[in-house]
């Protein structure tokens, strides 16, 4: 892992960005890393474009400020590459993740990237099938994990494990929907 990987998160109010932003950062202080996880608050209401941002790091971090240039981009919700600039800031050696069932040089197409790594993942329909609602948060992070490789995988998925139960312990369905979530996306996220 580089000095700090800092990650934007691209989604609409009700998709779960912030909670995505959460849950990776618990993951990450879990395997011993250092952690922000926070939202640019604005006007958000449900189905308005929203951003979370995370930054882990193997070393305390003093960074107080937005995240300006990611390493990594999660967009949940595909519809915003044509609204949002959800590249800005992406360096060349940077990678973009998106919810979409689009091949990831469909989407390289349509953002014009030159350079970066392009994956997507089906999260609407993986969520769907696992969790019953279109809420794309946890199969993402199970698409980023893979992408970027910043934690290792069954490590994640017992710390996610952990969290689900704590938030949802009386219902162990929707633990295991979204672990499900997590596991099908981390196998069928697309890269080019």
């Amino acid at each position: 892992m580089e000095d700090i990987l800092e990650v934007r998160w691209h989604g609409r109010g009700g998709q779960g960005a912030k909670t995505a932003a959460n849950l990776l950062a618990e993951a990450a202080s879990a395997a011993g890393q250092y952690i922000q996880a926070f939202p640019e608050y604005g006007p958000e209401r449900m189905g308005a474009p929203v951003a979370s941002f995370n930054r882990i790091a193997s070393r305390a971090i003093r960074i107080r400020s937005a995240v300006e240039e990611p390493d990594v981009v999660v967009v949940l919700d595909a519809t915003l590459i044509h609204s949002v600039d959800v590249t800005k800031g992406l360096p060349e050696d940077g990678a973009i993740v998106v919810n979409t069932d689009k091949d990831p040089e469909k989407i390289r197409a349509e953002l014009d990237l030159q350079g970066r790594h392009v994956y997507t993942v089906d999260a609407n329909s993986i969520a769907m099938d696992t969790i019953g609602r279109p809420i794309p948060n946890t199969p993402m992070l199970g698409a980023v994990v893979r992408a970027t490789e910043m934690l290792e995988y069954e490590s994640f998925l017992s710390i996610m494990k952990q969290e689900l139960e704590k938030k949802f312990g009386s219902r162990p369905e929707i633990v295991e929907g979204n672990i499900q979530a997590i596991q099908r996306a981390y196998e069928e996220v697309r890269s080019e």
